[in-house]
């Protein structure tokens, strides 16, 4: 008895650190970007984090198929490569082609494999995944060299950073001064 007292114990004690561990994530937004009036080079010292699971699947043609990225697998009949970006990967800032719009890469390994990520005003401000074309039941994506569908449950998962680091980063300017032959 004394035994599951203090396992209970224990249990209560670690359960109430885990959530000081914690990140404390928030969903990146166009409010947030514009209230902190980051820079691009100050964008790509913060680490962005995926909210939802994106799951990117391409139908394998022919015999000399190559594999780039991800697992194989068969549905119906058909082979299928499928890339999976969890929950919770963190991804860095590749470029920013306009103010509303970032490629996230979330794969160290290839620079070339990102995704697009763009403000959407239906999702009250949070920057989310982009698709060249989105339809009915999925999206087409461009991932590295390849084309991907990915399922239209993709279009939730948006950026979220840690706040607390987030404001954190500061860019040292220096100007100078120039230099005259007197």
């Amino acid at each position: 008895m004394i035994r599951l007292i203090k396992m209970s114990i224990a249990i209560v004690g670690i359960s109430l650190m885990l959530p000081s561990c914690s990140n404390n994530l928030k969903y990146f937004t166009n409010d947030l970007y514009r209230e902190n009036r980051w820079t691009e080079s100050e964008l790509e010292r913060i680490q962005f984090y995926l909210s939802e699971d994106i799951v990117l699947q391409r139908k394998l043609r022919g015999e000399n198929t190559k594999i780039t990225n991800g697992k194989i697998r068969v549905v119906d009949g058909s082979k299928i490569e499928e890339v999976i970006i969890e929950k919770g990967t963190p991804g860095i800032l590749i470029e920013s082609p306009a103010r509303d719009k970032f490629a996230i890469s979330f794969d160290s390994s290839d620079e070339s494999k990102f995704l697009m990520f763009g403000v959407n005003p239906k999702a009250n401000g949070k920057y989310v995944l982009l698709a060249k074309d989105w339809k009915r039941r999925y999206g087409t994506i461009s991932y590295g060299n390849e084309i991907y569908e990915t399922s239209n449950a993709s279009a939730y998962a948006a950026l979220m950073v840690d706040i607390k680091k987030a404001r954190k980063v500061q860019v040292k300017t220096e100007r100078a001064k120039g230099n005259r032959i007197d």
